[in-house]
Order: structure tokens, then C-alpha cells, then sequence
């Protein structure tokens, strides 16, 4: 027998607050302390609330002891989201002092223009958190849009009855459709390593908060997260900025990095952050699109990057890099951040977190204050969702937390157009979200060019990671001319239609022209209205590209007044540009390059207390640990204590470039090594591989990093050495030495290959063999001492691709 969902008993309010046409009101009984939000007169939802503190129940038998109520006006200017600019924060506060068992805490209620939220504040003791007893009633006959919880948010998004919901745990935000056209949106802001994160767990008749850590150790004075409500229409839930404005304001000298769109070659090319070549191809697409960024995924080699970061500044773009989240874990770690941001780097793509634990959230935390200091921007993966961090941290400028492109990559065909519409009612309502849109060359996928396209204005993102090959977008000239225009933040969010069961219309603007973007979740054709009126004033050109016979078409309205009706393809999309009559609509241009730094030698050894770098930059970035002063002609740098053997330091020279993006070069100082000295262990001057990146201490392998067997010749392996591919170039700094021993063979990974082996010195090649499979290795002993660089080099002698292993090299005396 079906069983009616829990209400909680009509009790007389203790305390109530009033904001036009919301209303809270806290009532208490001897057993029950209850929440209930109405709007417009119509009850939103009634919310058990409680939490468990040293093993006492503050919310059985809790009595009200007193309440106050104040207004809280505060602003502050987001960089990006839906609504870059000023923002302004007016909520009314409600504050319910209580007592249970002579033990007082609070109960600190908001109401606001968009919704409401409620926190815990507890006792004046340090102790014990334990579960929360909070659990959200709302009418059974309500229909929801959720996702199975896991900690990185990326299972599917689906609509179901609620009477229909399987009980279970699901995760933030929680769309809940309370009656026609009235929508509550679940969520929470304002967590750091004090707490832990929160998800919603749903037996049946009502969703209970659950906190990923219970019990949890807190200060005195502790204050939850808070659980936010956002409630309305549709279009006031997209539209808003709850999350955000709970949120504690910014530091007044935080760092705001500059938003935008990036090239991205990962999901074309899963092995592509290896190579140089090909991140140099996508930040020339970048350039000629007018975007701002290229990321760099994983394999990407610290003896290139540098040389990456200054070819894309002569061109305007800024260079992102890709870490694993355990490679940042711990002090010694985090100094990396410092030492990227040395070279001109201007933010990390973070990955794999995948934990709302308390513990992981003392590890965002420590992020997030390294990456500000240094200046990164930061942009989370395989993480949680947004919680109010872009006004706290306005350098945090992104977040996974969707299933979202990468899952072509991964599983072939994961998603839906219905899953892709639900996104802009729920996901992207809290926050930035990164789901690498626009693949057209997705396999097997559902949605039409269209809706891949339109991808692009209905979703926001900080960073925005177009994610297909740049081919593939000039093979669809419309929709790289319609990226191109995109602009790098928008100024206003509205929802023009939709309903999460059958399509999103969206519309943002910058400056002087809206940018409308549609997408459809139905297997038939719809005509969708853009209505003028609420979006311009007078007569509006309007660019339309949308699905045409299978393909990208477009459509130009000059003068229009009123509304613009477009189809919609079955899972179909389109996007609009919109300007007042006569204005161009159309006004994207390539990024031009400019010149960089000049430098008087690009290798300097140090040999004193410092060094001169002679160079016409106006200013220097130095690693950790280095110094600058100004001399004539050039930079004094030195090192503040003594700088470690062997390193091979990247000094960046900065001067006026494109945007704001200082056009850079390079210049590295050599510090001497100790002799004899293991070549595998010191820093590559330069670095090509045809096949993934070098590997140390490892055979070549595969193209991703650290997948090769132990090195191996004839079966016997070998603990130090380089592996290589057929064609390949590695360049290191002697720094005094006399002697450069080893041996050179083909890895037992390719028996029945050769290649020819190269050594050069200072570029006069010095030795040259060919080795074959099965050949025991060819030892070499050569005089370097008049040698400044040793280049190794590898070169395909026949097929089949043959892997080659440089052994047991080492600089002596």
C-alpha cells in the first residue's frame, strides 16, 4: 500500500521571518523542531530540522529561548557566471537561539529575492558533530530531477515521479517540481576543511541530509554549511545567484584570473598532451578563433612547457597544465605551483579528488591558498560541485562535477539530449561547470550539429574547454564563426522557455547583443519563440545558425520587432546572436602576434654568486627560490640560498603583449652538478618523442606517461636509462663534465626492430650507431669536456617502429 510522504505536525511558529511574498517560520514541540517555507502563499516545503552534537540531540526537546532578526546588505563583483559584475546581497537573517538539555545553539535562517537557506550554529564548546537529523518534506505528487550520488557527480541526470523514486542516495542540487510552475532547487554553500560535503538521501517519504564524515570533530562556535533553497519559477532558478551570495566575501586583494574560452586536444587525441607539436597546432586555432586559453592535458614535459607558454603569448593565449590531485598532495608537493607559474603558466586543471571527506576538503583548501598566492588560476576535475567558491576564491574558475563530454571518450555513447537539457535547470545553477562541450565528432552520440553547437551559450563555464579537434570545427565554418564570437564572460542570464523534461532556451549578453542558445531533449521536431521584446529594445538583426538537412545552415532576420520563431530538430539546437538594427553582429578577429622578449643567450651557466641575463624585457619571473634587479642591459638574478645541484632553473622575461597577456621568452640557468652524475636523473634542456613523452627509467612503451616496461635488452633489464621511441631528441646540460658513458640498444618491447642512435655535442654529432633487436647494447665513452649540451638522438632505421633504450648514462670525470 502506497504510503503518503511525512508531514510534519501543524505547530503554532516560535519564530517567523517575512520578505515580500516568502515566508520561514521555525515552530517546536516537545519532540520536533520544524521549518516551513511558503511562497506566494503555497508551501514551498516543511524541513525537520535537528543535528546530533556529543551524542546529544538538539533537536528532540529543544526549547526556544529567544530570536533576532537582521538585514544583511553586502556586495561584491563576480570575474564570471552567469552575471559577470557587480552583485549585491540583500537577505533577511533570522537568528533562533535554543536550548536542549542546557546545552544552546542556533538555528540562522535567510530568506531572499531567490529562495531561502537555514545553518546550524552550535554550541560554545568544541565536540563531536554527529548526524543531522534535517529532512525535507515536500508534496508526493511532486516529480524530481536527480543523479545518483556519487563523489564526483557524474552519473546521470533524470526526471523522475516522485512516487516513482527509488530510495537511495543522490546528490547536489536536487530539482523538485512542488507544483506547476513552482520549483525548489536543494543544494548547500559555504564549505571549507572545517566540514565536510553533503549529500541527500531519500527513504521514500522525504530527503534527509547526509554529511559525508559523521562524526565530525568541530570548534566551538562551529557553523554548518548552509542548506540552501532556491524556489521559484523556472526562470528565477536559472537565473540564480544563491550559492554564491551565502558565501563568505573575497579577500580585497584576491587574485581574479581572466575567464574565457580554451582549445583542448585530450578528448580528440587522449595521448596528445605529450607533444608540443600538437599543442602548438591547437593554441594556433586558439589564436585564430580570438580565444584566450589552451589547456594541456596529461604527458606534458617540463622541458617544453616554457617554450609552449611563449609561443602562445606572442598570440594572446594563455597556457593551462593538467596535475593529478595526489601529485599536489602535501607541502613539498604544493611548491610545484609556484615553480609553473615561474614559467608563465596561468592555471592547473586539478583532477581525480573524488571524496567529500572533511580531509580532502583541508586538501581544496590548501590548493586553493597556494594557487592564489602564486597566482594560478585553478580549475577542479573529478570533484565536487560548486558551493560558493567563485565569490570566495574568484581564482577557482571552474568545476567537473557533470557527466559530461569525457564520457564519449570513455563509454562510447553515455549521453542523452535529456540528460544534456536537465543540466541548465540544475547543475549549472550552482556554479561554473566544466563539461567540455561541442563534439561533433562525438561517436555514436544522439543530439544533432545543432544541439552540440548550442552547447556553448546554454552551459557557462569560466573556462569554457571546446573539446573537438580544430578540423572538425573548420570543417563546420558556421560553427567556428559562431565560436568565435562567443565572448569570454556574459553580463546577464535569462531563461526564455523550457522545462527540464523537453528543452532549454537560454540567453546571456556582453555588452550590446544576446547570444540565445536552444537545445531539445525530444525524439520530434518543435518550434521554440524568442520573444524581442524581453530581450531588446526596437528594431534587431539576428544571426541564427541552427540543424539544416543533417547539417549546420543559418539564417539572417534584419529589423525584426517582435518574436523570432525557429525549429528545432528532433534533439536538435541552435544558436542566436541578437543586436539592435545595423549594429554588426558579427565581430570576432584573429589574435595578431606580437614580439617577444629578446634574449642575448637563452643558456647561461651559473658560475658565480649570479648571473646576467642581457634582455630588452620589462619584467622578470623567477622560480622559487631566485631573485631579480635591473642592471644595465638586462636582469641580475641570483639565488636567495644555495640553489640545488644540477637544477636547470627557467627564468621568463615579460614584456607588454595582447590582452593583458604579457608576451614572454626564456632564458634557463645551468647550475653545476655534482660528478659523476646519473643523465636520467637530471633536467632535459629539450625533449621530442614520436611516441608518448621520454620515460625514465622505463622502456618508451605506449604514448601515455610512466606505461613501459622496465628497460630490457636480451632479458637482462637495467635500473637507469632513458626510453625512447625511433624518433626522438633529448638535450641536457654537461656543467663541467669530462666524460659522457652509457650504451645505446633496441628495448626488448620491439625485437624485431633497429634504429640508428645519434649522439651531438653542442650539435656536431660525436657517435652514430645502428642498433638492431636481440643486438646486445652498444657502449659508448665520449669526451665532453669542451661540451656545453649533449643531444641524444634517435632516428627510425625500418620498419617496424622500434623503441630504444639509452642505459646506464652517466657524466663522469
Amino acid at each position: 500500500m502506497e504510503q503518503p510522504i511525512d508531514r510534519h505536525p501543524s505547530l503554532a511558529p516560535a519564530a517567523q521571518i517575512i520578505r515580500g511574498h516568502r515566508q520561514a517560520s521555525i515552530s517546536s514541540s516537545d519532540d520536533a523542531l520544524a521549518l516551513r517555507l511558503v511562497s506566494s502563499g503555497e508551501e514551498v516545503a516543511t524541513i525537520a530540522l535537528g543535528v546530533t552534537f556529543e551524542n546529544i540531540e538538539l533537536g528532540s526537546g529543544a526549547t526556544v529561548i529567544d530570536s533576532t532578526s537582521r538585514t544583511v546588505e553586502e556586495q561584491y563583483t563576480a570575474a564570471f557566471g552567469k552575471a559577470a559584475g557587480t552583485h549585491r546581497v540583500d537577505h533577511d537573517e533570522l537568528t533562533v537561539s535554543l536550548r536542549t538539555a542546557e546545552v544552546d545553539w542556533a538555528v540562522i535562517v535567510r530568506v531572499s529575492d531567490d529562495g531561502f537557506a537555514f545553518r546550524y550554529a552550535l554550541p560554545d564548546t568544541a565536540g563531536a558533530l554527529g548526524a543531522e537529523a534535517t529532512r525535507v518534506h515536500v508534496a508526493r505528487d511532486s516529480r524530481a530531477w536527480v543523479l545518483e550520488y556519487s563523489t564526483w557527480y557524474e552519473t546521470m541526470r533524470e526526471g523522475h515521479d516522485l512516487r516513482d523514486l527509488a530510495p537511495g542516495d543522490y546528490g547536489f542540487p536536487l530539482l523538485v517540481e512542488v507544483a506547476p510552475r513552482s520549483f525548489l532547487l536543494l543544494t548547500e554553500s559555504d564549505i571549507d576543511g572545517r566540514h565536510s560535503g553533503a549529500h541527500a538521501e531519500f527513504d521514500g517519504r522525504a530527503f534527509r541530509i547526509v554529511a559525508a564524515d559523521s562524526p565530525l570533530t568541530v570548534d566551538a562556535g562551529h557553523r554548518t554549511p548552509w542548506r540552501a533553497v532556491i524556489s521559484g519559477e523556472l526562470s528565477e532558478v536559472v537565473a540564480s545567484n544563491l550559492v554564491d551570495d551565502l558565501a563568505p566575501a573575497c579577500a580585497h586583494d584576491a587574485f581574479v584570473p581572466r575567464p574565457g574560452r580554451a582549445a583542448w586536444s585530450w578528448w580528440s587525441s587522449q595521448f596528445s598532451g605529450a607533444y608540443l607539436e600538437v599543442q602548438k597546432r591547437f593554441t594556433d586555432f586558439a589564436a585564430e578563433q580570438g580565444w584566450e586559453h589552451v589547456l594541456v592535458d596529461c604527458g606534458w614535459d617540463a622541458a617544453w612547457v616554457p617554450e609552449l607558454v611563449s609561443y602562445a603569448s606572442v598570440r594572446g593565449v594563455q597556457v593551462h597544465v593538467w596535475s593529478s590531485w595526489d601529485d599536489l598532495d602535501g607541502e613539498e608537493n604544493l611548491k610545484k605551483l609556484g615553480l609553473w607559474r615561474s614559467w608563465g603558466v596561468a592555471g592547473i586543471k586539478v583532477d581525480f579528488m573524488e571524496s567529500e571527506s572533511q580531509v580532502r576538503y583541508r586538501w581544496y583548501d590548501a590548493i586553493i591558498a597556494e594557487t592564489a598566492r602564486v597566482g594560478l588560476a585553478v580549475n577542479f576535475h573529478g570533484s565536487v560541485i560548486p558551493r560558493g567558491w567563485a565569490r570566495t576564491h574568484p581564482h577557482v574558475i571552474s568545476y567537473e562535477g557533470i557527466r559530461g563530454a569525457e564520457y564519449y571518450v570513455f563509454y562510447g555513447h553515455p549521453l542523452t539530449a535529456a540528460h544534456n537539457v536537465i543540466q541548465p535547470f540544475t547543475r549549472n545553477v550552482v556554479g561554473s561547470m566544466d563539461y567540455t562541450p561541442v563534439t561533433f565528432s562525438a561517436p555514436e552520440r544522439e543530439t544533432s550539429d545543432g544541439h552540440e553547437l548550442a552547447l556553448s551559450v546554454v552551459y557557462e563555464s569560466g573556462i569554457t574547454h571546446f573539446a573537438d579537434d580544430p578540423d572538425e570545427y573548420r570543417a563546420r565554418p558556421l560553427a567556428a564563426q559562431m565560436l568565435a564570437e562567443l565572448p569570454a564572460s556574459w553580463q546577464e542570464t535569462r531563461l526564455l522557455g523550457g522545462h527540464p523534461d523537453t528543452h532549454a532556451v537560454i540567453a546571456r549578453r556582453y555588452g550590446d547583443r544576446w547570444f540565445v542558445g536552444g537545445i531539445s531533449a525530444d525524439a520530434a521536431a518543435r518550434t521554440v519563440d524568442i520573444d524581442l521584446a524581453a530581450l531588446a529594445h526596437g528594431p534587431t538583426d539576428a544571426w541564427i545558425v541552427h540543424d539544416a538537412d543533417g547539417a549546420l545552415g543559418e539564417t539572417i532576420r534584419a529589423g525584426e520587432a517582435d518574436v523570432i520563431t525557429i525549429e528545432l530538430a528532433p534533439r536538435g539546437g541552435f544558436v542566436a546572436i541578437l543586436a539592435a538594427a545595423g549594429a554588426p553582429l558579427r565581430r570576432a578577429t584573429a589574435q595578431e602576434v606580437v614580439a617577444a622578449p629578446s634574449v642575448g643567450s637563452p643558456l647561461v651557466l651559473l658560475t658565480d654568486a649570479s648571473v646576467r641575463i642581457n634582455t630588452d624585457a620589462g619584467a622578470v619571473r623567477t622560480p622559487p627560490g631566485w631573485s631579480a634587479a635591473r642592471c644595465s642591459g638586462g636582469w641580475e638574478l641570483r639565488p636567495d640560498t644555495a640553489p640545488t645541484s644540477g637544477d636547470l632553473v627557467v627564468v621568463t622575461l615579460e614584456s607588454a603583449g595582447y590582452d593583458g597577456v604579457p608576451a614572454v621568452s626564456h632564458a634557463r640557468i645551468a647550475v653545476p652538478h655534482s660528478i659523476p652524475k646519473d643523465v636520467s636523473l637530471l633536467p632535459f634542456l629539450s625533449a621530442h618523442n614520436a611516441v608518448g613523452p621520454v620515460e625514465r627509467g622505463l622502456a618508451n612503451g605506449g604514448p601515455d606517461p610512466r606505461d613501459g616496461q622496465p628497460l630490457s635488452v636480451g632479458g637482462e633489464t637495467f635500473a637507469n636509462g632513458l626510453g625512447v621511441s625511433q624518433d626522438s631528441a633529448v638535450s641536457f646540460v654537461t656543467s663541467g663534465a669530462v666524460r659522457l658513458t652509457g650504451s645505446a640498444a633496441v628495448d626488448d618491447e620491439t625485437p624485431d626492430a633497429s634504429a640508428v642512435c645519434e649522439i651531438l655535442a653542442d650539435g656536431i654529432i660525436v657517435w652514430r650507431e645502428q642498433t638492431t633487436g636481440g643486438a646486445p647494447p652498444t657502449s659508448f665513452d665520449i669526451d665532453v669536456s669542451s661540451t656545453t649540451v649533449v643531444t641524444l638522438r634517435t632516428k627510425p632505421s625500418k620498419a617496424p617502429e622500434a623503441h630504444v633504450d639509452w642505459l646506464a648514462l652517466r657524466l663522469d670525470t
